[in-house]
């Protein structure tokens, strides 16, 4: 990706390059248990499927948690769940290992908010 401005065209590296390669990023992560925050604050958590070049995701096996400061955290079974890339505001790798072991019943949080344009 090259910008051009006022000095020399300017090569940025490859972490800066437009969201089309943003889903390749996606790639090491198929088959693996992610997290997805969405732009209006939900937390989803799925087994991630497959993915396109405007970072729509298909998660299986997933579920959303619903933070609460009064209860602990619920859990809402979606199963087969598709997220539109424009309402993603992060996706990052679940270690198992330590997900399991946190006791999501006596978790107790404010729920994200939505993302303020």
């Amino acid at each position: 990706f090259i910008l051009f401005g006022p000095k020399a065209p300017v090569r940025l590296p490859q972490r800066c390059q437009p969201r089309a390669n943003m889903s390749a990023m996606l790639e090491p992560l198929v088959d693996k248990v992610v997290q997805v925050i969405t732009n209006d604050g939900r937390n989803i958590v799925g087994l991630l499927k497959g993915f396109d070049q405007t970072t729509n995701v298909i998660l299986d096996e997933c579920h959303e948690r619903v933070f609460s400061t009064t209860a602990g955290v619920e859990q809402v079974m979606l199963g087969l769940y598709i997220v539109r890339g424009d309402n993603i505001a992060l996706v990052g790798e679940v270690d198992e290992e330590i997900d399991a072991e946190i006791d999501l019943a006596m978790l107790k949080a404010e729920p994200l908010k939505a993302v303020v344009h």
